[in-house]
C-alpha cells in the first residue's frame, strides 16, 4: 500500500516539478523585444468595399527564453478597417500568445475600407498591431473611391449609363457592362476602368466606344486587383468586345491582365474601319492582345507584348498595322507557335473550321520578335479562299528581314531600341 501511495505521489510530483521548471524558462513579455519581417504591413491601393488580399508579417523571438504575448490586437479595435488572424486566432484580441524561444509566429492581415463621400483622391488609411509589451506594428493602406457598374438582380449583364459619366472618379466594372444601340461612352485623359474577375465591357451593335488619352495620361483598362502577386497577373478580366455592328477608337490607351486585351468581331464589309488605334499598350494577357474577326482594324503605333498564346490573332478581315511592336516573350510558360497569328478561316458553332477571307493583313514598320525559334508568325492559309498577307519594311523573327531588333531589357519588358539596333525608326514609336 505504501508503494502504491509513493508512486500515486510521484505521479503527480513529477509533472509539477516539470511544469515548474519550463515556466522558469519563460521570460516576462517586457523582456523581450519582438521583431518582424517588415518595418510597416502596406497595401498597395485598394478600392473603398472591395476587400484586399491577404498581407503576412512574421514575428520572431529571438531572444533564448520562451514568452507569452498577453495581448495582439489593433489599436484601434473594432472601428478598424483591418482585419487580423494571429496564429490562427481570428478574435478582435489574441491573447496568451506563446512564442518559444527562438522561434516564431504568423499574422495575417485583411483590410476592407469603408466607403466615403468625402475623398475623390486617393487616401490612406492607417493603424498599427499592438503588443502586450508595447510593441507596435504600423498598418498602412492607400484608398479610392469608384463608381462601381453592377447587374441588376445579380443579372450580370447591364447597359452602361454612358451619358453624364464621371470622369472625377475611377469606374469599377463587376460584371459584364455593355454599351448598347445608339449610345456613346466617350472615355477621357486620365480615365481609369477597372473589371472584377471575368468581367468585360461589350461594345454592342450600333454602340460606340471612344477613349482618347494623352501622352502621360492614357485611359486605362485594368483588372480591379493590383496588390500584391496581382500587379503583373495576366487573366483577371475578359475583355474589351467590339461586336458586329459596333464602332471604336481607342487613342492613347494601356490595356492590360485580362484574358483578351481586344476583340473586334464583325460580319460586314464596311467603307470605314469599325476599330483605329493608336498609340496603344497591350499587356499581360493570358491568352492574346488582340483578337481580330471578320473585322476591318487599322492600328498606327502599338505596342503589345506578355501574352500566353499569342500577340495578335486575326481570323480572315481587312487589317492595316503601322509602327507596331508585337514582344514574342512569357513569363508564365512556353508558348507552342508564333505571336503574330495570321489565317483566313474561323470556327462555327460546332467548331468546325469555315472559310473566312483574309483580304489585306498588311503590316508597315513593324516589329515582330520574341523567343519561338520556328518563327514569330505563324501563317495557316486555307486553300479556295482569299488570303493576303504583306510586310513591309518589318523585321519579323523568321521573315526576309530576320534582325535582332535589340530591345534594351525584355525581361522587364522594356521594347526601346538599344544604341545601334537595325530597326531605329520602326514598330513602336515611345513618346518622350
Amino acid at each position: 500500500m505504501k508503494r502504491l501511495i509513493y508512486v500515486m505521489v510521484l505521479a503527480l510530483v513529477v509533472p509539477w516539478f516539470s511544469t515548474s521548471c519550463e515556466k522558469e524558462n519563460y521570460a516576462l513579455e517586457n523582456e523581450v523585444k519582438l521583431e518582424f519581417s517588415v518595418d510597416t504591413v502596406a497595401f498597395d491601393t485598394l478600392f473603398t468595399t472591395i476587400g484586399s488580399t491577404t498581407r503576412q508579417v512574421k514575428v520572431y523571438n529571438r531572444s533564448n527564453r520562451d514568452v507569452v504575448i498577453s495581448s495582439v490586437t489593433l489599436a484601434e479595435g473594432r472601428q478598424s478597417p483591418f482585419r487580423l488572424n494571429v496564429d490562427g486566432d481570428t478574435l478582435i484580441v489574441a491573447r496568451n500568445v506563446e512564442i518559444m524561444a527562438g522561434d516564431s509566429i504568423f499574422i495575417f492581415i485583411q483590410a476592407n475600407l469603408h466607403y466615403d463621400t468625402i475623398h475623390l483622391l486617393p487616401f490612406i488609411v492607417e493603424d498599427a498591431i499592438v503588443f502586450g509589451n508595447g510593441q507596435r506594428l504600423p498598418v498602412s493602406a492607400w484608398g479610392r473611391n469608384a463608381v462601381y457598374h453592377r447587374g441588376a438582380s445579380g443579372e450580370g449583364i447591364y447597359l452602361i449609363e454612358c451619358s453624364g459619366w464621371d470622369h472625377s472618379r475611377p469606374h469599377v466594372i463587376l460584371d459584364t457592362a455593355v454599351v448598347y444601340t445608339d449610345s456613346l461612352l466617350a472615355l477621357v485623359a486620365g480615365d481609369e476602368v477597372y473589371f472584377a474577375d471575368r468581367a468585360a465591357l461589350l461594345v454592342y451593335d450600333g454602340g460606340t466606344l471612344t477613349a482618347n488619352g494623352s501622352n502621360g495620361q492614357p485611359v486605362l483598362f485594368t483588372s480591379l486587383r493590383s496588390d500584391g502577386w496581382y500587379s503583373f497577373l495576366p487573366g483577371q478580366w475578359a475583355a474589351l468586345w467590339f461586336n458586329p455592328g459596333s464602332h471604336g477608337t481607342l487613342d492613347h490607351v494601356l490595356i492590360e491582365k485580362g484574358t483578351f486585351g481586344i476583340i473586334a468581331a464583325d460580319t460586314a464589309e464596311r467603307n470605314a474601319p469599325m476599330l483605329t488605334i493608336s498609340n496603344a499598350e497591350v499587356r499581360y494577357m493570358s491568352y492574346t492582345g488582340m483578337l481580330a474577326q471578320g473585322a476591318r482594324v487599322e492600328v498606327d503605333n502599338m505596342l503589345v507584348y506578355q501574352c500566353g498564346t499569342a500577340s495578335l490573332l486575326l481570323r480572315g478581315g481587312d487589317y492595316l498595322f503601322s509602327h507596331a511592336t508585337f514582344g514574342g516573350y512569357w513569363s508564365y510558360g512556353s508558348r507552342q507557335n508564333g505571336t503574330v497569328v495570321l489565317n483566313n478561316w474561323c470556327f462555327d458553332a460546332n467548331g468546325d473550321a469555315v472559310p473566312l477571307a483574309l483580304t489585306r493583313a498588311e503590316f508597315s514598320d513593324c516589329i515582330i520578335w520574341g523567343t519561338y525559334s520556328a518563327g514569330e508568325v505563324l501563317e495557316q492559309e486555307l486553300e479556295g479562299t482569299t488570303y493576303s498577307s504583306n510586310f513591309i519594311h518589318s523585321i519579323v523573327k523568321g521573315g526576309q528581314w530576320d534582325e535582332d531588333p535589340m530591345f534594351v531589357d525584355v525581361d522587364n519588358n522594356d521594347y526601346h531600341l538599344r544604341e545601334g539596333s537595325p530597326a531605329v525608326g520602326i514598330g513602336y514609336q515611345f513618346d518622350n
